[in-house]
C-alpha cells in the first residue's frame, strides 16, 4: 500500500491524473482511509500540518539556509551538496494544492502561486534557471523543497511554473536546470518576478489566460525593483562568500550566454533594421557580467557586447537597439531600467 500510495502521489503532482481518480482506484486496492493525509511529502515523513488554509496569502521567506545529509527514498540513495556548477537535463513534473500552506523541506510554506521548486539535491534556498526544451521558455525559480523521486525527474516545480512553461496540463517536460545562487531567506521574489517580466514570449504567453493567467496584469505591466547587487556564492568546497557586481551591473548569475555578434557585425544588421537611437545599458569589467546583460536584455531588442577602451582598461559595453525613432527608445529604456540597469541611457548610432 505505501508503494501504491507513493505513486499515486507522484502521478497526481505530476498533473497527469485528477486525485479523485486515484483515491477511488486506491480505495479498489484497499483501504486508506485517513493514510493519504499521512502518507509521504517525497522524503520519507509525513505530510505536514497545512499552516496556512486555502485560499489565505502565503507568507513569503521564514526558512533556513539547509544543504542536509545523504537520505534514501524507495531504496535510492540522494546526497543533497553545495555545486555551483550545477547543470542538468531531465524531466520537471509539478505539484499543487495538496501542498499548498504546508511547510517545505526547509521551514518556508508552500505557495503553489509562485516561481518554487523542489530538488533532490541542491541546497535551499537558491536560485535555479529552469528551462523548457520543447519551447525554449525559461524561468527563474526559488528552490525550497526536496523531491521529486523518479529517475527520470530532476526538479518538481510550483504550479504556477508549469504554468508558465507552458507544461501543466501535460504534467511533465523536458528541461534544463541551472543552479545560479543563494536566495535570501526574506523570500522576496522580485528577482524572479523581474527575469520572467523580462522575457519576450512572456507578453504573447499571457494572452492565453489558461498557459499563463496573470503574467501581463502583475507583472509585465509593472515598473520591477532594481535587483539586488549582491547574491551570496558558494565556493567549490567553502562557504558562501559574497561577489560584488560591477558598477550598473547585474548579480552574477550563471546564466548561459547567447551568441556573440560576429565580428564587424552592429546591432543594426543584427537586426536587419535602420535605426539612430540605441539604450546604453552599462559598462562592465568583467565579460561574464556583460554577458548576463544580454541574456537578460535579449527579449527587449537585439544586444550587442563591445569591448572598449577607457582609463588604461578593457570595458565591455552593453547596448541595446537600434530603435528607429525616439519614442520607440524611450519604451525600450523604461523596459532596459526596468530590469534593473538604473543607469541605461539613451545613445545615438
Amino acid at each position: 500500500m505505501a508503494r501504491a500510495l507513493a505513486a499515486a502521489r507522484l502521478l497526481w503532482r505530476a498533473g497527469t491524473v485528477p486525485l479523485i481518480r486515484l483515491l477511488l482506484s486506491l480505495l479498489l486496492v484497499g483501504s486508506i482511509g485517513a493514510s493519504l493525509v499521512a502518507c509521504g511529502s517525497g522524503n520519507g515523513e509525513r505530510l505536514g500540518e497545512r499552516v496556512i488554509p486555502l485560499g489565505q496569502p502565503v507568507p513569503k521567506g521564514g526558512g533556513r539556509y539547509v544543504t542536509g545529509a545523504a537520505y534514501r527514498v524507495d531504496g535510492v540513495w540522494y546526497q543533497p551538496r553545495e555545486d555551483p556548477t550545477y547543470d542538468q537535463v531531465g524531466t520537471a513534473s509539478w505539484y499543487g494544492e495538496l501542498f499548498h500552506g504546508r511547510r517545505t523541506a526547509n521551514g518556508e510554506i508552500y505557495d503553489m502561486d509562485r516561481l518554487s521548486a523542489a530538488s533532490p539535491t541542491l541546497p535551499m534556498p537558491v536560485y535555479a534557471r529552469v528551462t523548457n526544451l520543447e519551447n525554449r521558455r525559461s524561468i527563474i525559480v526559488r528552490v525550497n523543497d526536496r523531491g521529486p523521486y523518479r529517475s527520470d525527474r530532476i526538479i518538481d516545480l510550483s504550479r504556477r511554473s508549469a504554468e508558465v512553461l507552458g507544461f501543466r496540463g501535460r504534467g511533465t517536460a523536458p528541461v534544463r536546470v541551472q543552479y545560479l545562487a543563494r536566495a535570501p531567506l526574506n523570500g522576496d521574489d522580485s528577482y524572479e518576478r523581474r527575469y520572467l517580466a523580462s522575457q519576450g514570449w512572456a507578453q504573447f504567453a499571457s494572452q492565453g489566460r489558461a498557459t499563463m493567467p496573470g503574467v501581463v496584469g502583475s507583472i509585465a505591466a509593472s515598473t520591477p525593483p532594481p535587483p539586488p547587487r549582491q547574491l551570496p556564492v558558494t565556493a567549490s568546497g567553502g562557504a558562501p562568500v559574497p561577489r560584488q557586481a560591477a558598477p550598473g551591473g547585474v548579480p552574477p548569475l550563471r546564466w548561459q550566454a547567447s551568441t556573440r555578434l560576429p565580428a564587424g557585425q552592429s546591432p543594426r544588421e543584427q537586426s536587419g533594421g535602420g535605426g539612430r537611437f540605441l539604450i546604453q545599458a552599462g559598462s562592465f569589467r568583467s565579460e561574464d557580467n556583460a554577458e548576463r546583460a544580454r541574456a537578460l536584455l535579449g527579449g527587449i531588442a537585439a544586444v550587442e557586447v563591445a569591448p572598449v577602451e577607457a582609463g588604461g582598461e578593457t570595458l565591455f559595453r552593453v547596448r541595446v537597439g537600434p530603435f528607429a525613432d525616439e519614442t520607440a527608445a524611450s519604451a525600450a529604456l523604461a523596459r532596459v531600467t526596468g530590469a534593473g540597469y538604473q543607469g541605461a541611457k539613451i545613445v545615438m548610432n
